[in-house]
């Protein structure tokens, strides 16, 4: 008997370690929906990108407009009625752009439309173009080829609403100038990672692997890479290529945090956000100032609530996702340090313009239990066009270093069609932005940040080491 008792108190205990299915209560549920048809209405977010760019412009990383963008986000957070206001040190290496230009020299003279890559050295060099179709033609090159020559990679990006080909053609921009150094090239060339067709060339990082001696790296625009093609199917071509940019000691921005302070549970945080830097080129409005003023938005409808959510609503500006996710990395690494990662309930950023959500989903290193919650969203969610898709998704850019130590994530996938026609060029700029299309992205993460802060249970988050799929 003794026996027998036993065992039933161990299954018992077993039983008990098994947590119920986390799911949302019908309040909630009813309140999520009068937040929707809420933000649908409201313009705050519009509100916000529109003095993020204007009032600040293009806000490059190391900058003095990085500076005043922390000021400006940490005044923003405090006017939108966010409780608690505060920022956290990030430091990076600070690059440089100061002049870029290019030009065919010998029979056919002409300038060329290019810039300089991030990351790229200065350096003025002149020499023939050898051109390759894609990043395997080059890696396919023989040892030496390409001694005193620039190494021009002509891959063409096709337009999607997942921008999946962005997977290749940020591949070339960041893994082909080493591939070139390699081969003995000079300096490095290579046709825009866009979509457009638009004398308007598309920055971006790259990197050099160690060992390497760096190279002049540049990107044309798409009608300039069309125009070297003809000239090189003409004959042997030679171009001069002058870049003045570099790297310059190190920076300290801030990751700029806002809070909703949750009723019950306010160590618990739901996390949302956007990047605080862009690139210079442009006014940075749908890379990331979008972002930024979805999820604050967002934060501040939750918080005209007459009662808070059981849970913290956090908003990010992260610093410096445009040269390394410098921001996310910070951010996970502080999490980790202060064992906080199963604190951080889920989390998501708005990291892929200003178009329309169309698809949603929730993950983790064991996202069973959290199912039912994800699904219960998806449908409060459905009436702004979007799918619950429970097999697809990852987490966002800033949002991966956390998910890479166990936090879980959710996906809200934006329509990028047209996104990289403006993605990192002089393009990006406040007119690109359909006011109504951002307002349903508001109304969207209002409602997931709200539910998921009212849920009851956990959606996963777990201190471990996950290696999480692409968005």
């Amino acid at each position: 008997m003794r026996r027998l008792a036993l065992a039933i108190a161990a299954t018992l205990a077993c039983a008990g370690a098994y947590a119920a299915p986390t799911a949302i209560p019908q309040e909630a549920l009813t309140k999520a929906a009068q937040l929707r048809e809420q933000a649908l209405a409201d313009n705050t977010g519009w509100q916000v990108v529109e003095s993020l760019t204007t009032e600040i412009g293009p806000r490059m990383a190391g900058s003095e407009a990085d500076a005043r963008a922390v000021e400006w986000a940490k005044e923003k957070f405090k006017a939108l009625g966010f409780d608690k206001v505060w920022t956290e040190p990030v430091t990076f290496p600070k690059w440089e752009r100061r002049s870029e230009h290019a030009s065919v020299l010998g029979a056919h003279p002409q300038p060329l439309t290019i810039t300089a890559l991030g990351g790229s050295p200065a350096g003025t060099v002149e020499a023939e173009v050898v051109r390759f179709e894609g990043l395997d033609a080059l890696k396919a090159a023989p040892e030496g080829s390409l001694k005193g020559k620039i190494a021009y990679v002509d891959f063409t990006m096709n337009r999607s609403r997942s921008g999946e080909d962005y997977g290749i053609g940020g591949t070339v921009r960041s893994r082909g100038p080493s591939e070139a150094i390699r081969k003995g090239a000079i300096g490095y060339i290579m046709r825009s990672a866009g979509t457009d067709s638009h004398r308007m060339p598309h920055t971006g990082i790259t990197r050099f692997d160690e060992g390497l001696t760096p190279v002049p790296a540049a990107a044309l625009s798409g009608p300039d890479a069309d125009q070297l093609n003809r000239l090189v199917a003409r004959g042997a071509t030679r171009i001069r290529i002058a870049l003045d940019c570099g790297w310059d000691g190190s920076y300290t921005s801030q990751n700029v945090i806002g809070e909703i302070t949750g009723r019950s549970l306010p160590k618990e945080v739901v996390v949302i956000g956007g990047h605080l830097d862009s690139w210079d080129l442009g006014t940075g409005a749908i890379d990331d100032g979008a972002g930024v003023g979805i999820t604050m938005a967002a934060g501040h409808l939750i918080g005209q609530l007459k009662q808070a959510p059981k849970r913290t609503i956090r908003v990010i500006a992260f610093a410096n996702e445009e040269q390394g996710l410098h921001g996310g990395k910070a951010y996970a690494a502080a999490r980790a340090k202060a064992g906080e990662i199963v604190q951080q309930h889920i989390a998501a950023e708005s990291d892929f313009g200003a178009g329309r959500i169309y698809a949603f989903n929730t993950g983790s290193g064991n996202p069973a239990e959290s199912r039912e919650a994800t699904r219960q969203i998806g449908e409060a969610l459905a009436p702004l066009g979007i799918e619950y898709r429970a097999n697809e998704g990852g987490p966002g850019p800033d949002v991966s270093p956390l998910a890479a130590k166990g936090g879980a994530w959710a996906w809200l996938a934006q329509d990028g069609t047209d996104y990289f026609d403006l993605h990192h060029t002089p393009d990006d700029t406040l007119d690109k932005i359909d006011p109504k299309a951002l307002a349903q992205n508001v109304a969207a993460y209002t409602v997931f940040a709200y539910l998921a802060a009212e849920s009851d249970g956990s959606f996963g988050s777990e201190a471990k080491d996950v290696v999480p799929p692409k968005e």
